[in-house]
């Protein structure tokens, strides 16, 4: 088996035939000697002002060793299996559940949100009438947050475990082929709803368990003879009613999301343990995503090359400024899981057509960076984060309606006189900023831009929009675990995991640590 890498120009036909010839050709071979093609990897290389497409593959003559594909484990039926409850169905929750029925047990996922079709009503009726259902938004609900963030399926980090995992069990459950080659793989917050359906109906078929509208707010440890945990519930019926559920495991797997604030407050007052967490807030920036595609492509862009992305990081002060969930061709939504509270993210659908780009740019906060919080311990970061919020949605007089600036005044803390057109439906006001940001977000937000218009020239712009805030990057918390058992550090068969543990960012990460955790159970 040979790997080699191949190109493209943006005119030249691509497809199963050229690659084979480009192939053959690198490895000195005629056509007719290659038994197989495994592709590796697709990107575009734009840089220098000459764009190629890059196929990185591996070449299996007929005289090698055949080709063995990657092929996912089976499901079994668990319907007799040990159950585990899970708590939360984002990324760590369902693939702990998917890695639980490879091995014969019993997954009992409770999920405070809705399913997906009932929770796109709740996010239509969040962008139509700024109504906030702390159960079922933009964060929670089937899927989890990532479900309305486009998507995005790459990660920097393979320590985790083998991405090939996550990836090929997206595509059984009918993820575009593609995302396995691709360079930034996503799928788009069109197609994700199907997918995890899909997803729910085989754990379901296999004899595991999933209810929406199922708040945890209690969790007792094993006491007696049976050791098992009691997880004590509020569940909500169709009309709206509660009802108090008990569901009993040998363990759990608390894979609760980043912006679980009331899971967090249960441990403080229990007294179990918990720390601060540095994570990372900012802005929105809203660029023409014809602007966007100007730049990164040398002015040479064309129909038949996607929306350009951006990836941006620098060093301020001490801290690292960067860019964060960048959407090509995205829109910008509320993300607010409390009534009271102004937060935002970024999603994109499968085609990313939209005229806007943009991505967070937030700046990296540690628990030295906020004192006077020190009274709340490990949720201090949590406190700051709650104030910023509260606060922007306070300034307009309590109003999810954000506050914006272009990103020239933002630089010269001036009143933007006008403001661009916006993709976030629910409207933007002219803002200072600088006022609704700590002086050391702002400052460092400030310094970023020209530091960034370095690497892309043209970034900063008038026509670009900030708009505040962008704040929930990761959790603020994290619930401490054993390195080697997943295990809490003091709670046995307790077992923290994905970004509302701490421990992932991004859907990739969160399911990989999912499925860790499921092999440790």
């Amino acid at each position: 088996m040979k790997e080699i890498e191949v190109s493209f120009s943006v005119s030249e036909k691509q497809g199963k035939d050229a690659l084979a010839d480009k192939c053959s050709k690198s490895c000195g071979v005629s056509p007719d000697k290659i038994a197989h093609i495994e592709v590796l990897r697709r990107s575009i290389d734009a840089r220098g002002g000459k764009i190629t497409f890059k196929y990185r593959a591996q070449v299996y003559l007929k005289s090698d060793k055949p080709f063995q594909p990657y092929k996912v484990a089976p499901y079994l039926d668990c319907s007799k299996g040990e159950k585990v409850v899970i708590i939360g169905e984002g990324p760590a929750g369902l693939f702990a559940a998917l890695t639980l029925l490879q091995r014969g047990k019993c997954p009992v996922i409770l999920e405070r949100g809705k399913d997906i079709h009932s929770r796109k009503k709740d996010t239509a009726r969040l962008m139509l009438e700024q109504v906030v259902d702390p159960d079922s938004n933009y964060c929670f609900g089937e899927g989890g947050a990532g479900c309305f963030s486009d998507g995005k399926l790459y990660t920097r980090s393979t320590k985790k475990g083998d991405i090939r995992e996550v990836l090929y069990q997206l595509v059984e459950f009918g993820a575009d082929p593609s995302i396995l080659i691709d360079a930034h793989p996503h799928i788009g917050s069109d197609r994700l709803p199907a997918i995890m359906e899909r997803i729910r109906n085989c754990i379901i078929s296999h004899g595991g368990e999933v209810h929406f509208n199922t708040r945890a707010v209690d969790f007792i440890p094993p006491s007696g003879r049976n050791g098992l945990w009691s997880t004590r519930c509020v569940e909500r019926d169709a009309s709206g009613g509660l009802k108090e559920t008990e569901y009993q495991s040998k363990s759990i797997i608390l894979a609760c999301g980043h912006s679980a604030k009331d899971i967090y407050q249960l441990f403080y007052e229990r007294g179990w343990a918990l720390e601060a967490k540095g994570f990372a807030l900012g802005v929105r920036a809203e660029h023409p995503q014809s602007l966007v595609n100007e730049i990164q492509y040398h002015g040479k862009w064309q129909k038949n090359l996607p929306a350009a992305e951006y990836s941006l990081v620098a060093q301020i002060d001490g801290r690292g400024v960067f860019s964060f969930c960048m959407c090509p061709g995205g829109i910008l939504l509320p993300s607010s899981t409390s009534p009271g509270e102004v937060v935002l993210n970024g999603m994109s659908n499968s085609r990313r057509n939209s005229p806007w780009a943009n991505a967070g740019i937030v700046t990296s906060i540690e628990p030295e960076d906020v004192d006077e919080f020190e009274e709340w311990g490990p949720l201090k970061l949590l406190k700051f984060q709650e104030k910023i919020e509260r606060g922007i949605f306070a300034h307009n007089g309590g109003s999810l309606k954000a506050p914006a600036q272009r990103m020239d005044d933002f630089c010269k803390d001036r009143l933007s006189v006008d403001l661009p057109a916006t993709s976030y439906k629910i409207g933007a006001y002219s803002a200072k900023l600088s006022e609704v940001l700590p002086e050391f977000v702002y400052k460092r937000l400030k310094r970023s831009f020209f530091f960034f218009d370095k690497k892309m020239r043209g970034y900063y712009t008038s026509q670009s929009l900030l708009l505040a805030t962008e704040s929930r990057t990761s959790s603020p918390v994290r619930i401490p675990r054993d390195p080697e058992t997943l295990q809490h550090i003091s709670l046995k068969n307790l077992f923290p995991c994905g970004e509302g543990a701490g421990y992932s960012g991004g859907i990739v990460s969160s399911a990989l640590d999912g499925i860790n955790v499921a092999r440790k159970v």
